[in-house]
């Protein structure tokens, strides 16, 4: 592992206190990944991996119509004992690169040393266009074939579709490998079993990157992770990646320990961290599915983020318990409003103001409302709306309710 690879325990993992040393266990070496994973899925059976030493990370090599080695680590002798094993140089023909960092990268040129392999210039080596410089004009220098990646394209690895996820954040250039045939993920330090990797910010690390990163993952059927560090994750992928999504959440909130997740549901949406802040309502209702504020505050969630429907079925939930909630009344007719269901959302922001009358929010929303239904002078007779938002969203209604008037022409 590199200096810069420092690991921070992630959410539900536990850190002990100092320990005696004890003698090192006997390294394994070389290892069948469908044994490890107990999976004999071909994809792992013809796959080989090699748990990273001290200053190196975990290699892999994916079996099928030829070989292609995963971020070649930084340590001669892994290579070398896989050549023992009967493996010839030049049968691996590409090797991808999870990141930059030289624990990752610099086995590359261990391997090019085999006169093989130089000889023939037939190896590709695939990272991303933002990876080292430095690392590229070596490459190019070697006569090898060197292609660069920016995320959203599917490389053809030993005769296996896996596609290419950016995934930023520990470094500028880390990309995931994904295999949605065994809903498999080969994730570099992106996602780490128990622990998240440092930020790099000399290699373009940012914690915002980071966070957009592994939610784009939490996004993906993932079940195995085959990380950089540390030993593969057979089938509980999912909970490894949420647990690297929850320390970067209180990394983010700057906790020192474990909150409520309510608490850090607020936190994060002061922040204008929405997708996060439903995160951790979920996790709140998991437990405690009647909490009326993780309901509310998730739903408002939903309608800023413009997931509407989603946010219809919340306020639905709270007003099954409490048919006079002003806000959630409220709610669900801005939400309604927002699936361009005017007259409908009159109907909420009616009985608000029935409550409360002072309520300025729905006054403002029920202007909008009559505005886009074409009933102007009644939406001009709400005070509030007309000296505070006619003129500002004049223009914005206008184009709203023009394109409403067009779509229903094109639907008759």
């Amino acid at each position: 592992m590199s200096d810069t690879d420092r690991l921070e325990p992630t959410a539900g993992s536990e850190t002990e206190g100092p320990t005696e040393p004890t003698e090192e266990p006997e390294h394994p070496g070389w290892l069948s990944l469908g044994e490890i994973l107990k999976n004999n899925d071909p994809i792992f059976a013809k796959s080989l991996f090699l748990i990273g030493y001290h200053f190196s990370c975990n290699i892999y090599v994916l079996g099928g119509s030829y070989l292609t080695a995963v971020d070649p680590g930084n340590d001669y002798t892994g290579l070398m004992e896989l050549f023992r094993r009967g493996t010839k140089p030049e049968e691996i023909r590409k090797i991808v690169l999870t990141h930059g960092h030289r624990d990752h990268a610099m086995g590359t040129f261990e391997l090019l040393r085999y006169p093989p392999v130089m000889e023939n210039k037939d190896l590709e080596i695939i990272l991303h266009e933002a990876g080292p410089r430095e690392f590229k004009e070596m490459v190019r220098e070697t006569g090898q074939r060197l292609t660069e990646v920016r995320g959203g394209e599917t490389l053809d690895l030993s005769g296996s579709p896996w596609e290419v996820i950016h995934t930023p954040g520990h470094t500028i250039d880390g990309i995931t490998l994904y295999h949605a045939p065994t809903n498999t993920a080969l994730t570099g330090d992106v996602i780490l079993p128990h622990a998240m990797a440092d930020i790099d910010k000399q290699a373009g690390g940012r914690l915002d990157h980071y966070l957009y990163s592994v939610r784009t993952l939490l996004k993906r059927q993932i079940r195995t992770i085959l990380p950089g560090h540390g030993v593969p994750v057979a089938s509980d992928g999912r909970t490894a990646i949420e647990q690297t999504y929850e320390a970067l959440l209180m990394k983010i909130i700057g906790a020192q320990g474990p909150i409520p997740w309510l608490e850090g549901a607020k936190a994060l949406a002061q922040r204008g961290l929405l997708e996060e802040a439903v995160f951790c309502c979920d996790k709140e209702l998991a437990s405690k599915p009647e909490n009326l504020t993780a309901l509310q505050l998730k739903a408002l969630s939903l309608n800023d983020l413009g997931r509407c429907e989603e946010s219809v079925t919340v306020f639905d939930a709270i007003l099954s318990r409490q048919s006079n909630h002003p806000h959630a009344l409220a709610g669900k007719g801005h939400a309604l409003l927002g699936l361009g269901e005017y007259g409908k959302s009159l109907e909420y922001f009616d009985r608000v103001l029935a409550i409360a009358p002072d309520f300025k929010e729905a006054q403002v929303f029920k202007g909008m409302a009559l505005y886009l239904c074409g009933r102007y002078d009644e939406a001009m007779d709400i005070d509030v709306f007309r000296t505070e938002f006619a003129g500002r969203f004049k223009e914005q209604l206008e184009q709203m309710s023009q394109t409403e008037t067009g779509e229903s022409s094109r639907s008759s």
